[in-house]
């Protein structure tokens, strides 16, 4: 399974590359992202060359089901999403990745059936009884 990024680690990866204090690159890196944030809520797409594209789609109103209550109809309203859309030089980036543990993993094989006990083969008996259920509603108190 992937590992995340933190915000944290991309400060100090940078702080590490370009030696500038850390407190400075944590205030660049939050403007960075402040800045991304401010942009998609005013309805702007975001173009980051080489990287790729954040775009801004809207969603249709729609009925849904709650599963708890699948009688019961929920109004789903119309909203705004985030799609990103991958540059060409991020595309190359992710072909080279090794894919062993990456992501959401494959499914496991199921696993076979247990074969079926020999004839001759008799399970152990317990040492002991379980107790039996008492018949009274309050439970024996």
């Amino acid at each position: 399974m992937a590992t995340n990024l933190t915000k944290r680690q991309i400060v100090l990866e940078i702080y590490n590359k370009r030696n500038h204090k850390q407190n400075v690159v944590r205030e660049i890196v939050q403007d960075t992202l402040d800045a991304i944030q401010n942009a998609l809520a005013n309805g702007k797409n975001i173009e980051l060359r080489k990287f790729g594209v954040f775009e801004i789609q809207v969603r249709k109103a729609r009925v849904g089901r709650n599963p708890n209550r699948p009688e019961t109809d929920v109004e789903i309203p119309k909203r705004a999403v985030v799609k990103f859309k991958a540059g060409k030089e991020l595309k190359a980036a992710l072909k080279e990745l090794d894919l062993n543990g990456v992501g959401a993993s494959a499914p496991e094989p199921p696993t076979p059936a247990p074969e079926p006990p020999t004839p001759d083969f008799e399970p152990p008996k317990p040492d002991f009884e379980p107790p039996k259920p008492d018949p009274s509603p309050f439970g024996g108190y």
